[in-house]
């Protein structure tokens, strides 16, 4: 009944970072709603078949293979009826190492270069080259994934908490730009969601020290956080970025979508 509803039989959707963590969500949810969603990610093999979709390798940080992956997707299926910007690196960085203890953690050219380069670079060269194509189409959609950091900032994450604001504003700069081509632009904000399998033991070493806990301590009691007292879950995320990508949003554009069970408001 579901998927009738969303009625995205058929259309093509581009998933960056589609192989694993909420990318990967994003595509089964959309494969099982009859859309034909396309693992973009740097992982992957082009042709080869992931959760029932079809992958194209790509480096979302270089031009050229971002142009490439969008012209494979329209050998394969001779269109992109909507991209999902999910590709992207949080490296948990302190502007100073005041405690002098761990200065790997103190952002510096190389974390900051990775995250701007994935996060935000990545996303305008996949915008722009899928943009190309829905052009042609007469319209499409862009979904960004953003953070709910963009908007209120994150101890120890504060480049990352940048890239994400970035990705809201370009979200609303797209939606002025390309509302006359009937071409929508919109973003969602996790907020605390359950692990994705992406957080390793380095990952929560770093974010750890940043915020001056113990590993053992990251963990929330979400019910002094959260007005839902709990954390959300990947596929949540997955049925938002359905929903944006269907006709049924169709009058939603140039905003950024929280999902944070409450925590975000603004």
């Amino acid at each position: 009944m579901a998927q009738n509803w969303l009625g995205l039989e058929g259309r093509v959707v581009i998933v960056t970072g589609g192989a694993s963590g909420i990318g990967n969500h994003v595509v089964t949810t959309l494969r099982d709603a009859g859309a034909l969603p396309v693992i973009v990610d740097v992982t992957v093999e082009s042709g080869q078949e992931l959760d029932g979709a079809y992958c194209v390798k790509c480096d979302v940080t270089n031009a050229q293979s971002v142009q490439a992956m969008a012209d494979a997707v329209v050998a394969k299926y001779g269109k992109i009826d909507a991209l999902v910007n999910v590709a992207g690196i949080n490296l948990p960085r302190l502007l100073v190492d005041v405690k002098g203890e761990h200065p790997e953690y103190e952002l510096n050219d190389d974390s900051y270069d990775k995250m701007f380069d994935i996060n935000v670079r990545g996303m305008f060269y996949c915008a722009q080259a899928c943009v190309r194509q829905m052009l042609k189409q007469g319209g499409g959609v862009i979904v960004n994934m953003s953070s709910e950091s963009g908007k209120e900032g994150s101890q120890g994450q504060s480049a990352y908490s940048a890239t994400n604001g970035a990705r809201d504003s370009f979200t609303r700069s797209w939606a002025k730009e390309l509302g006359p081509y009937n071409i929508r632009v919109v973003a969602c904000a996790p907020g605390i969601m359950e692990p994705t399998g992406l957080r390793s033991p380095a990952y929560n070493a770093a974010l750890a020290y940043t915020r001056g806990v113990k590993v053992e301590e990251l963990s929330t009691d979400y019910n002094k956080v959260i007005p839902l007292g709990r954390d959300g879950k990947l596929n949540e995320v997955g049925n938002l970025v359905a929903f944006l990508v269907s006709d049924r949003a169709g009058y939603i554009t140039g905003t950024t979508i929280n999902i944070s069970g409450g925590k975000s408001r603004g």
